[in-house]
């Protein structure tokens, strides 16, 4: 019999290349591997689709297979799920899923242990464009209601920042930060003219506002680049728009990158323009390289990670003219970008997975002492 503490993450896939799966693959392999828990990963119809990042050999896998109409899927999610507990026997349950149905889940399973929920996303991802009608007005209270009412029925609800304690009205609540994808010994020199920006198209990411402020950085800056890295989708335009702008010489879209941290360490500014963030892992990523962040002042992550002035710039959400402003000034002034990466670098150490995890340890030694 093992004597290990079990712990069962319960999630949809971890094969992609996002935030919540690094975090994943960092955050799990510590606990099993530096640890000794011994840790179950439960995810939804993901086959043997092979996996983006590195989860340490000695995690669990299991998958539940849910298809058909909306009663069907949801049947056959949720037997799964039970079936999983009941097999497993966890000694407490996590789960990532930052959908609605992650919420319920012990309902689905008639919560058999101390429960956490951790959620990677500001409750902004239920926004999805900038003008709202009355319907959708209408539809995105209820939702808030509904997610309220499930988020009380965890031991615990994990956050990522600060920020994000504002979103919820709990009592179970605290915060546990992401913890850093890497920490190398080479890092960025800050000499060549080039901005990254890391992330998927979508509304959030707001690289619409990005290319906005690029056009009047190259106006000033023509000789410097733009390298954007993440799942491109066409139906975001943003083609279309570098050609509108006419600033198509100077970006390039590049898919999803898994040795990410070359490409930090040939750039000298990161720029962060999204709407809204969960945490902003490609910000402490950026840091970890000694590379300065320029980011919007976004609800929520960025206020917690940037020290404005002294390892980055954070700028009012939306200004997009201050945006270019703050990248022209680190292209301007090379003894401010290095006093800055020099910062960052420093100011990352707080992220270190040793620090991360054992808060989640301490968590985890309380829930079972209850």
């Amino acid at each position: 019999m093992s004597s290990k503490i079990k712990l069962l993450y319960i999630t949809n896939q971890i094969c992609g290349s996002g935030g919540l799966e690094r975090v994943l693959s960092i955050k799990a392999s510590y606990l099993a591997e530096n640890l000794d828990y011994e840790v179950h990963i439960l995810t939804l119809n993901q086959g043997d689709t092979p996996l983006f990042y590195k989860f340490s050999d000695q995690l669990i896998y299991h998958n539940v297979t849910a298809k058909g109409s909306k009663f069907n899927y949801f049947l056959s999610y949720k037997k799964g799920l039970k079936q999983a507990v009941n097999q497993i026997k966890p000694d407490i349950i996590l789960v990532c899923d930052d959908g609605l149905k992650g919420l319920f889940v012990p309902w689905f399973i008639n919560k058999p242990c101390p429960m956490v929920y951790e959620r990677h996303v500001s409750k902004n991802i239920e926004i999805k464009n900038d003008k709202q009608s009355l319907l959708q007005k209408i539809k995105l209270k209820l939702t808030y209601a509904l997610m309220d009412f499930g988020a009380k029925q965890y031991d615990t609800f994990i956050v990522l920042t600060h920020g994000n304690l504002k979103e919820w009205a709990l009592k179970n609540i605290q915060v546990i930060s992401n913890p850093l994808s890497f920490y190398p010994s080479e890092f960025s020199t800050l000499q060549n003219k080039m901005v990254i920006a890391v992330g998927k198209h979508c509304y959030q990411k707001g690289y619409n506002r990005l290319l906005q402020s690029w056009k009047m950085v190259i106006d000033k800056h023509p000789e410097w680049k733009l390298e954007i890295y993440g799942t491109i989708d066409k139906k975001e335009g943003l083609l279309e728009l570098a050609h509108k702008l006419q600033i198509e010489k100077t970006v390039t879209f590049f898919p999803p990158e898994k040795n990410i941290g070359e490409k930090y360490q040939k750039a000298s500014i990161y720029a962060m323009s999204s709407r809204y963030e969960g945490f902003g892992m490609v910000l402490t990523e950026a840091m970890a390289y000694g590379v300065p962040c320029v980011s919007f002042d976004c609800p929520h992550g960025p206020g917690d990670i940037i020290k404005n002035g002294v390892d980055g710039f954070l700028v009012p959400n939306h200004n997009i003219p201050g945006f270019a402003d703050k990248i022209c000034e680190l292209i301007e002034n090379e003894s401010l970008r290095q006093s800055m990466g020099h910062n960052a670098r420093v100011n990352v150490l707080r992220y270190q997975p040793e620090k991360i995890v054992h808060q989640w340890d301490l968590l985890f030694q309380q829930l079972i002492s209850k």
